[in-house]
């Protein structure tokens, strides 16, 4: 039995998502947040909705970063895991509120905002923000198209 993709590569049936993907990663990688916290919110955001295709990529893209294996496995757990910075509890968090419903309000609570501005200025802040939004602009695509986890770009999707 072969196991491929739902979709072709999305890449050449809408160039234009080369260019979305690359400025999305320009964005996020401006510097004023380390790629390791945006890693660590795009690894919980693909396991908070189910994603081994973005929980396979984004944990190899830690790997290669050098993260230990006790960080990456502790991401699943982070509240009560002792290997993460303040910056990155909160980081985690925000991800975490943005991709679970809250029955008895907002997402985002005033709190959680106040506590991530303790932590990055309103650059860093509104990086991490768009990191979010480039994962969960990929979101769609990795649920619904099932690009194939572990795979090379070019060899992850339906010919």
């Amino acid at each position: 039995m072969t196991i491929e993709s739902r979709l072709p590569n999305p890449a050449q049936l809408i160039p234009e998502l080369g260019q979305i993907g690359g400025a999305l990663f320009k964005a996020t990688g401006n510097g004023s947040i380390p790629a390791t916290t945006i890693s660590l919110v795009q690894l919980r955001a693909g396991q908070i909705v189910g994603s081994t295709y973005l929980t396979v990529l984004h944990a190899g893209n830690l790997r290669k970063a050098g993260e230990t294996e006790q960080r990456l496995t502790a991401v699943a757990s982070w509240p009560d895991a002792p290997f993460f910075t303040d910056a990155e509890r909160i980081a985690l968090a925000l991800v975490e509120a943005v991709l679970t419903a809250n029955p008895s309000g907002e997402r985002v609570s005033d709190e959680l905002y106040a506590r991530a501005s303790e932590h990055y200025d309103d650059t860093a802040l509104a990086t991490l923000i768009m990191a979010i939004g480039q994962v969960c602009f990929f979101l769609p695509l990795a649920l619904i198209g099932k690009p194939l986890p572990g795979v090379a770009p070019t060899e992850q999707w339906r010919s």
